[in-house]
């Protein structure tokens, strides 16, 4: 082979790779974890504040380097603190976006639109993004950071000044998973308890009260539970019988129970059985059921149900046009779902791009849209609490 052969033919290959990393393309191609939407905190982590119509490259991030991804934050231009962490199988957490209460855990109140690790955080198994702060599992006990205005980091100490660097969780022990949402948190202990604590509006710790904690306080007469989900500010639990049982706000019907009313108790989502896995988004609850169906109920009123109407649903419905769901998420007005045969597809408001197809058109009726083919080689999808952008991984 001569030279000017060798030099074009490298010049092919190193061609070929930079379009194939550019694109969202076929399984084996794209190692990335992806993100698109409302990008203005640098929450999209790719290094920009521009917002993204189709799925970028959060940068540094592989897919295979992941084991959970959960993003936070949300809201309207003038409060916007979106933001998100990535847990890596090695233990160690990834954060970027918003920081202005400390959620980025990395010791100032800077934000930052790529990743960068949480100093001196390692051998954690499990995390969860809330609006304004984190929790994080660390052999069994929990760690907290961030917006601490209503008790939510648990420290049982007298104060609601934000932290910038994890802190432990008073009391818990033994926790196997943790869910954060709008300025309160859940753990879910190897025991199938669930403990609370922080705000207490609309009943949201589930303990016969709207008081709000600052420490750990267990759900009374709610045991063997398997899973918990957490939305905005409603909690919904998976039990070994595979009984659904939901707590909080229900003025959208996000509690499943035929009511639009707040309940401080857990209560039972109405005529579900045999499900598999439950899924909170910030006003709605689905659950995938053992037959691989998808059932749905709650806020709706941008179609994010997927049932065909703009009707909020106050019991679940079966959405028959979705199967192989794998995994669901969703913010203030969209849901995107990652299936079975490696794609990513969404429904909804789009108004923002948040659904990753590359208009702002929001899908008719039951149809969805695609923000990631099949063969993607994506298993999950996450977004931001309460605003428009998502991730895949």
């Amino acid at each position: 082979m001569t030279p000017p052969l060798r030099l074009t033919l490298l010049a092919a290959l190193s061609l070929a790779a930079l379009t194939t990393s550019a694109l969202p393309a076929a399984a084996g191609t794209d190692p990335w974890v992806r993100a698109w939407g409302e990008n203005a905190q640098g929450q999209l982590g790719n290094g920009s504040v521009l917002a993204q119509q189709t799925p970028a490259a959060v940068t540094g991030i592989t897919r295979d380097d992941v084991r959970e991804l959960s993003g936070g934050g949300g809201g309207a231009a003038a409060a916007a603190n979106a933001f998100a962490v990535a847990l890596l199988k090695d233990g160690t957490v990834k954060s970027w976006g918003h920081n202005a209460t400390g959620q980025l855990g990395n010791g100032t109140l800077t934000a930052q639109s790529f990743p960068a690790t949480v100093a001196g955080l390692s051998g954690v198994s499990e995390v969860s993004a809330g609006l304004n702060h984190v929790l994080a599992v660390k052999g069994g006990r929990v760690l907290a950071w961030g917006s601490n205005a209503s008790k939510q980091l648990g420290t049982g100490q007298d104060t609601t000044n934000p932290y910038k660097n994890p802190i432990p969780v008073q009391s818990l022990d033994k926790v196997k998973d943790v869910g954060a949402g709008c300025d309160f948190s859940v753990a879910l202990r190897q025991d199938g308890t669930v403990w609370t604590w922080g705000k207490g509006d609309n009943g949201r710790l589930g303990t016969g009260n709207n008081t709000t904690r600052e420490t750990p306080q267990k759900v009374p007469d709610l045991v063997d539970v398997e899973s918990v989900a957490v939305g905005c500010d409603h909690v919904l639990a998976l039990t070994a019988d595979g009984v659904v049982k939901a707590w909080g706000k229900g003025a959208e019907g996000q509690l499943g129970n035929d009511s639009t009313t707040d309940s401080n108790k857990p209560v039972d989502v109405a005529y579900l059985d045999a499900v598999a896995r439950i899924f909170a988004t910030s006003a709605s609850g689905f659950a995938v059921l053992d037959d691989g169906s998808l059932a749905g109920w709650g806020k709706n009123t941008d179609r994010q149900l997927g049932d065909g109407t703009n009707a909020n649903r106050t019991t679940p419905v079966v959405l028959d046009t979705l199967k192989g769901v794998q995994s669901i998420a969703g913010g203030a007005d969209f849901t995107v779902a990652a299936l079975d045969d490696g794609s990513v597809i969404g429904w909804g408001a789009n108004a923002a791009a948040q659904l990753g197809d590359g208009t702002t058109t929001a899908p008719t009726g039951t149809s969805t849209v695609t923000a990631l083919p099949p063969g993607s080689g994506i298993t999950h999808v996450t977004t931001t609490m309460t605003g428009k952008s998502a991730f895949a991984y």
